[in-house]
């Protein structure tokens, strides 16, 4: 990567971040999705909220904290999408929660744009295996 590409990506705003890891994110579980074999639309919605959501993405960020899961720069990213100021509200979720998965989809957003392909899908992988171990806080 260019130092230009570089400092490009580093500049930009935890939103932006976030608006890029939103997608990122999305297609490694729509991608798991579809290789367990789910083909319906409707079923791959509902399932792939289980992992999407705000809610289940702050809860793979308390996992992340609690099992020191995440480098010092991806808790960077994290905080810099989690503050920042956004534009659009929280539906159907509280406006910490809605910050907190902001934050998840930012640390997404910086590794997809600083290609780091092994981390993202080592991450994306984590992610999953987490949701289905039934390890998110609030499904306890």
């Amino acid at each position: 990567m260019s130092e230009q590409a570089q400092s490009d990506y580093q500049q930009l705003n935890g939103v932006v971040l976030a608006y890029m890891g939103d997608a990122t994110y999305e297609v490694f579980i729509r991608r798991h999705l579809i290789e367990q074999g789910l083909t319906r639309p409707n079923k791959l919605q509902h399932k792939a909220t289980r992992y999407v959501s705000a809610k289940a993405q702050a809860g793979l960020i308390t996992l992340m904290d609690a099992d020191d899961y995440w480098t010092e720069e991806e808790e960077y990213y994290f905080k810099r999408g989690r503050n920042a100021k956004s534009y659009t509200h929280a539906k159907n979720t509280s406006v910490m929660t809605y910050r907190i998965s902001t934050g998840f989809e930012a640390i997404f957003g910086y590794l997809t744009l600083s290609n780091q392909h092994d981390r993202l899908a080592e991450m994306a992988q984590w992610c999953i295996e987490q949701v289905e171990a039934g390890r998110l806080p609030d499904e306890k």
